[in-house]
């Protein structure tokens, strides 16, 4: 990338402003446009893209997680996309270390790396620090397996597992689990078996006080990055220049159930995805690929194809896309609440013209400014006070605009039958 003079003294004069290296990070609910505002942002400023999703993780799985086509990266670097099998399992804590590891890496070749996701989780982590949980010997992780395993062949399954959980000595982790999320009942027992205390005994650097959320989920808190439960403020390890994307909550809602048709419009999207998951032995909602929005979805709604023969409805099909939608503005909502309050994130509008938006995050890259047209007070920061659009947003319901008549869901219809009867479904 080509930079004029005064951009080259900008830039020197940016990076040696401060000892740590410089990081963007954009986040924002899912559907709000972040990817396309970090690549234009990435081609300014000579940047590197570093995904904080949880799904664009996993191999396979693109249009379901709203993956970047390759041709739309306008030669771009992109890091921690398509790094894991679907079958693997991959935590916040993996994803802490290879952020890390790709952060230094792209700070040493002297470029600029931006990190883009809505994966809120993967962002704490990444910003503030992982807990200091214990980590099992090999002895300790081969016997906590053999348990697993001899509860996962017992007749009581899933249920027993919860039960030991708890007796072991953590009731809320064991009720709080998904079902069938072995995964993070191993880890909890892990922790409970090495340490003698339940995992929500370990303090996060970024939770709230526990009587703030009742206690349910320390990871929900809304501190900002650096911030502790006692206003105590800890050491960074970069240079932080954070961005919340929003938009109007029925603009962004209209946006997001168009999305979820798009992307059932070509069978060869998310539909054959979530079969190719079922076809691997992924149960729905099993693993962290198969409960991830649009996929545990689509995932259900294929297996009772199956189950059917194959055989199903116009009106099955809509009730699932329906479902599909709602989840998916549901969980946009979700991540409204969790960066509502964090004070290192300045709030941009997303309906405003992309180049300035990237103007603006590239003059703040050069000259930190406290304040910008961009980031006015928005639903985002504070309660919606109009009562016209809280019964709006609370009587909302989707109104497709592709999958609008019988006709246009035949083809779906027609690749159900053809590929998803003959399975012998065990439930």
């Amino acid at each position: 990338m080509l930079l004029l003079r005064g951009q080259c003294a900008m830039r020197a004069a940016a990076a040696s402003s401060s000892e740590k290296g410089r990081v963007i990070v954009i986040t924002g609910p899912t559907g709000v446009g972040k990817s396309s505002v970090a690549i234009a942002l990435a081609q300014r400023l000579g940047g590197e893209i570093i995904s904080a999703d949880s799904v664009q993780v996993y191999k396979g799985l693109d249009v379901g997680s709203a993956k970047t086509p390759p041709k739309e990266r306008q030669n771009v670097p992109h890091h921690l996309i398509d790094i894991v099998s679907p079958t693997e399992e991959y935590s916040a804590g993996d994803y802490y270390v290879d952020a890390r590891a790709a952060t230094d890496m792209v700070l040493a070749k002297g470029r600029i790396p931006i990190v883009v996701g809505g994966t809120g989780l993967y962002l704490r982590w990444f910003l503030n620090g992982k807990p200091d949980t214990p980590k099992p010997t090999a002895e300790q992780a081969a016997a906590i397996d053999a348990e697993i395993a001899q509860l996962q062949s017992a007749g009581g399954g899933w249920d027993a597992g919860v039960k030991y959980l708890s007796e072991a000595g953590d009731p809320e982790t064991a009720h709080r689990l998904a079902r069938n999320d072995w995964y993070r009942l191993r880890r909890s027992l892990e922790i409970i078996k090495i340490s003698g205390r339940p995992q929500s005994s370990f303090p996060l650097p970024w939770a709230k006080d526990s009587s703030v959320n009742g206690g349910t989920d320390s990871y929900m808190g809304a501190l900002g990055p650096g911030q502790t439960s006692d206003s105590e403020s800890i050491e960074l390890d970069y240079d932080f220049q954070c961005y919340f994307m929003y938009t109007q909550r029925m603009d962004l809602y209209r946006r997001i159930d168009q999305r979820c048709e798009e992307m059932l419009t070509d069978t060869d999207g998310l539909l054959r995805e979530a079969s190719w998951l079922l076809d691997l032995g992924i149960l729905p909602n099993s693993s962290s690929p198969s409960r991830a929005i649009g996929y545990r979805q689509t995932m259900e709604y294929l297996t009772k194809c199956r189950m059917s023969g194959g055989v199903t409805s116009v009106s099955q099909f809509l009730d699932y896309l329906q479902g599909f939608q709602r989840a998916s503005r549901n969980y946009a909502k979700r991540q409204l609440t969790w960066f509502r309050g964090e004070d290192m994130f300045r709030h941009v509008d997303a309906s405003a013209p992309r180049n300035e938006i990237v103007d603006f995050m590239e003059q703040e890259y050069y000259s930190p400014s406290k304040s910008s047209v961009l980031s006015p007070p928005s639903e985002s920061q504070q309660k919606i006070s109009n009562q016209k659009q809280l019964r709006a947003l609370k009587t909302y319901e989707a109104h497709n605009r592709i999958f609008t008549k019988p006709s246009a869901c035949a083809s779906i219809l027609e690749w159900i039958q053809k590929t998803q009867g003959g399975f012998e479904v065990v439930i």
